[in-house]
């Protein structure tokens, strides 16, 4: 019998999921890519990052998160029978203004966080249907959730507020930032590689289908591109990113448009699928010999060009710009394309570097690096603190 930790982490249009021993230890992790499309597909890998084969007659439900998650669960059962999870360690996203650090889940709590859907109804829901999916799958075993929010908790108030009257930022209504567990991971890496770069300002670029950035500053984030929800900032596969609110005020007046037609422009219709309507996978557009899809890839940039002005500005400087995530790791096109007009900030690659996506690319005085996230570690660091304390 192999006793292990479980990580999930659902996202808009992915799931993963990660087996580590309770040494933490990597036993295997999958990773189901583009949920509800005909190329969906399932790739586990071991520890030592080797595919390995879907087990014969394995399900393949990929249409939606939650079949994803259950066909992912009936495979890892039956290429590790005699698995004893201890823990399963689950990405949420939202935390709200009330919750930050890794806790054990319970049903007051998760009709705690079930409230807060409203704030990321793209991965809210999906999180916690996967906790729902574990507490069926694993019983009694304790179930703990690792905030996506948290490690923005720390922001100054003036980037932490908006400029609305007092009383709503005390309701909550303020700039949480997202994506913290792989910015976490990240801090956690650039502290053991590069220390002096830990110390010092460095802008992590998370891009992916969902995309943002971060300024940290000695290990601690100052300032993040996402704010109340998971749509502000930067432009994403199919989410707007930064959008004057007077737009959504002539959508209603002007185009009839009501709240869940909004909600869908907001979240699904839009970012590189709605600026291209081809798609809102990077690799289909960097395919594609069609204007439209250039047009994408060119505000896609554009932002985050401009972001990272704006993230080196609130540190007084950068000394590091980390890429990360789906496109920022494998994308080498866009890489080149947000530094190309950054030589200013004093950001240079190194074109051979960049192509083969080496983890060091940078040329000039700013370090540029590309380095692989692990969201589940950092999930299953948690998990593991949470139940030693559970049997303390």
């Amino acid at each position: 019998m192999t006793r292990a930790i479980l990580t999930l982490n659902s996202g808009s249009s992915s799931l993963k999921l990660g087996l580590f021993t309770e040494a933490l230890e990597t036993m295997a992790l999958a990773h189901v890519d583009r949920i509800g499309r005909r190329e969906a597909a399932m790739k586990i890998r071991d520890a030592h990052g080797a595919d390995l084969p879907m087990p014969p007659h394995a399900p393949a439900d990929f249409n939606t998160n939650a079949a994803a998650l259950r066909t992912a669960l009936e495979v890892f059962a039956q290429d590790f029978p005699g698995l004893e999870v201890v823990a399963v360690g689950h990405r949420i996203v939202h935390g709200g203004k009330s919750h930050a650090a890794p806790v054990r889940l319970t049903e007051e709590l998760m009709k705690d966080l079930a409230r807060l859907a409203a704030f990321a109804p793209l991965h809210q829901p999906h999180n916690l249907a996967g906790v729902r999916a574990a507490v069926e799958t694993f019983p009694g075993v304790p179930n703990i959730a690792c905030f996506d929010t948290a490690f923005h908790r720390g922001h100054p108030f003036v980037a932490d507020a908006y400029a609305l009257p007092r009383a709503y930022y005390e309701r909550g209504i303020r700039r949480y930032g997202f994506h913290g567990l792989s910015y976490e991971f990240i801090a956690g890496e650039l502290a053991q590689s590069a220390p002096a770069l830990h110390a010092g300002r460095v802008v992590v670029a998370h891009l992916g289908s969902g995309a943002s950035m971060c300024a940290i500053q000695g290990g601690r984030s100052m300032d993040s591109t996402m704010g109340f929800s998971a749509i502000d900032g930067l432009p994403m596969g199919t989410r707007t990113g930064q959008l004057d609110p007077g737009v959504l005020l002539y959508l209603m007046d002007e185009e009839g448009l009501d709240s869940a037609a909004i909600s869908d422009l907001l979240y699904k219709d839009s970012g590189l699928l709605g600026l291209s309507g081809i798609s809102n996978d990077m690799r289909t557009l960097e395919g594609s010999a069609a204007p439209e899809a250039e047009e994408a890839i060119a505000y896609f940039t554009y932002r985050i060009r401009r972001e990272i002005g704006a993230m080196a500005a609130a540190m007084g400087g950068i000394d590091g710009l980390v890429f990360c995530g789906g496109i920022g790791e494998n994308s080498a096109r866009v890489r080149a394309r947000v530094c190309e007009g950054l030589g200013w900030l004093g950001v240079g690659i190194d074109p051979q570097a960049n192509l083969a996506h080496a983890r060091e690319i940078g040329t000039g005085a700013v370090r540029v690096m590309v380095i692989q996230t692990n969201e589940e570690i950092v999930i299953a660091r948690a998990a593991a603190a949470v139940l030693q304390g559970l049997a303390a």
